[in-house]
């Protein structure tokens, strides 16, 4: 069973459709590539999933329990984490309180699955699965913006999810940190099955890591793949793409 399926999902704003009848699934231990030119509809598609926005008509189902009327929280119960395009971080604190004040918050919820977890010993066990060590103890603000959208992913890690949703995670890294961005992402599936959704303009992180990619233009999914089925689709070479040899 999928950990998420979209199923005929639209979402309107107003008059305007910004999501047109999109489906799509995520399999545990896979990751997925949602791409697309800018206003495309994928950062509505996250938030449609996480519920952050309602839908007009259609459905989300998470591990095969229909959500589409349940509020953000109740979705992060169920095993959802998220990122976001503009980092959502808090400054002024380091980058292992920025961690585990995520596993705190996690030991309130009512209903734990698998108990409650020392936040402080699991945010040190994020902080090595990610690279981190470093930096742990300096100031969000204080350090690069690469590091920072590592930050968000171990803390989005933090809540013990089976689905994470990454909103251009690659945003101000390095071409090695993107590197190993892309081989932690690798790992955190085949090793811990989960599955990940990414949305990302870096083609070659996409078409690298990526199993399963779903190209959105104008909110409707144009096609979807293999990274080299979506490489060579004259649709998605002439919507966003552009000519072959221009994403390596």
């Amino acid at each position: 069973m999928p950990l998420l399926e979209t199923v005929g999902v639209k979402v309107r704003f107003g008059g305007n459709v910004a999501l047109d009848d999109v489906s799509i699934s995520i399999e545990p231990g896979s990751i997925t590539g949602l791409i697309g030119p800018n206003g495309a509809g994928k950062t509505t598609l996250f938030n449609a999933i996480t519920g952050l926005q309602s839908v007009s008509s259609g459905s989300v189902m998470l591990n095969g329990k229909d959500v589409t009327k349940f509020a953000p929280h109740k979705r992060a119960r169920l095993g959802l984490a998220r990122t976001f395009q503009r980092l959502e971080l808090f400054t002024s604190l380091s980058v292992r309180d920025n961690i585990r004040v995520a596993g705190e918050i996690r030991n309130r919820w009512k209903s734990i699955g698998g108990g409650r977890m020392d936040a402080t010993a699991e945010a040190d066990r994020i902080i090595d699965l990610v690279g981190l060590r470093d930096v742990a103890d300096r100031e969000v603000g204080e350090i690069p913006t690469g590091n920072a959208r590592v930050v968000e992913l171990a803390r989005a890690l933090m809540i013990q999810p089976s689905l994470l949703l990454l909103d251009e995670p690659a945003s101000g890294q390095t071409e090695d940190e993107t590197e190993a961005f892309g081989k932690l992402l690798r790992k955190l599936a085949a090793e811990d099955g989960l599955g990940i959704c990414l949305v990302e303009h870096d083609m070659d992180l996409v078409m690298n890591v990526c199993e399963t990619i779903h190209v959105l233009e104008f909110g409707r999914i144009i096609s979807s793949g293999s990274a080299e089925h979506v490489r060579t689709d004259p649709v998605v070479i002439d919507a966003y793409l552009g000519a072959p040899e221009s994403v390596g």
